[in-house]
């Protein structure tokens, strides 16, 4: 089976830990991939703006599946928009305001929000990962259409908190790992896997025919799905466990090295 679509999340495996990748190499291996045929999507839990800034060459040629799976758009075209109903957004916002060690961005398709009165350092890190990010004084499901929420909180009580979560709010959201001291609250069924669904559907892929890499909770179930699901070496131990492949570490530019053996159809795609 020839392999039609090449799915990768970003931090922690596209980009190395400079939040880089090495632009050239990548783009020499997209031109290569037009030629076969090959498409490409990026799947992560940043914000769609954040995400389009990596690759404004091709940008209106691929497919992003942004926040996890909620905002999918594909050539430039919106394919598809999760969103909390106003009850659903104020019951977690209600929840997590209780919580004194977690510092919260609602995810929204215009912008992303965070309160006024959190400290400048989170302030420096969430603009990183959201490029249109705005300060207010309370959360208002009025504000947005909103389709998840990013959360900072120690290492010391991520896994505790994440169980916590899946309890108080079970049926609004399905909290996910997203990386070191991160959760991400996403709308049940709309991860990342669901979203790439989309693009096959929208270009006639099977799942059989994609190529996906990942490093955390939030790739899972694309890791599962797809025919060919590399993990990264640097993931945890359990998203190795369940993924069929394995790729080298982020900080090598292994996912391009994977690319190569997908264009020159070298195992295990040959």
């Amino acid at each position: 089976m020839s392999v039609k679509l090449i799915a990768v999340d970003m931090d922690g495996t596209f980009l190395d830990d400079l939040k880089q990748y090495n632009r050239p190499r990548f783009l020499a291996q997209y031109a290569r991939m037009k030629e076969q045929g090959i498409r490409f999507a990026v799947a992560s839990g940043n914000q769609y703006y954040q995400l389009h800034s990596f690759f404004p060459e091709i940008a209106h040629e691929i497919a992003f599946v942004a926040d996890n799976g909620a905002w999918v758009v594909c050539e430039g075209e919106d394919l598809f928009n999760g969103e909390f109903t106003a009850q659903e957004f104020n019951t977690v916002v209600d929840h997590l305001l209780t919580l004194p060690d977690i510092e919260i961005i609602a995810s929204g398709k215009q912008w992303g929000y965070i309160l006024e009165r959190y400290d400048s350092a989170f302030k420096q890190m969430a603009a990183r990962y959201y490029h249109r990010l705005k300060e207010v004084d309370a959360f208002s499901a009025d504000d947005d259409v909103f389709f998840k929420f990013a959360l900072n909180l120690p290492d010391a009580i991520l896994a505790e908190t994440m169980i916590a979560l899946g309890e108080s709010l079970d049926g609004i959201v399905v909290p996910v790992t997203s990386g070191h001291g991160s959760i991400d609250l996403i709308i049940p069924g709309l991860h990342k896997a669901n979203g790439l669904r989309r693009v096959q559907a929208r270009w006639g892929i099977a799942d059989s025919e994609v190529v996906t890499f990942g490093d955390g909770g939030n790739d899972i179930e694309m890791l599962t799905q797809a025919g060919y699901g590399f993990a990264m070496q640097n993931a945890p131990e359990n998203i190795r466990a369940i993924a069929r492949y394995q790729a080298g570490h982020n900080n090598q530019q292994a996912v391009l090295d994977v690319i190569d053996k997908v264009l020159n159809h070298e195992a295990p795609f040959n």
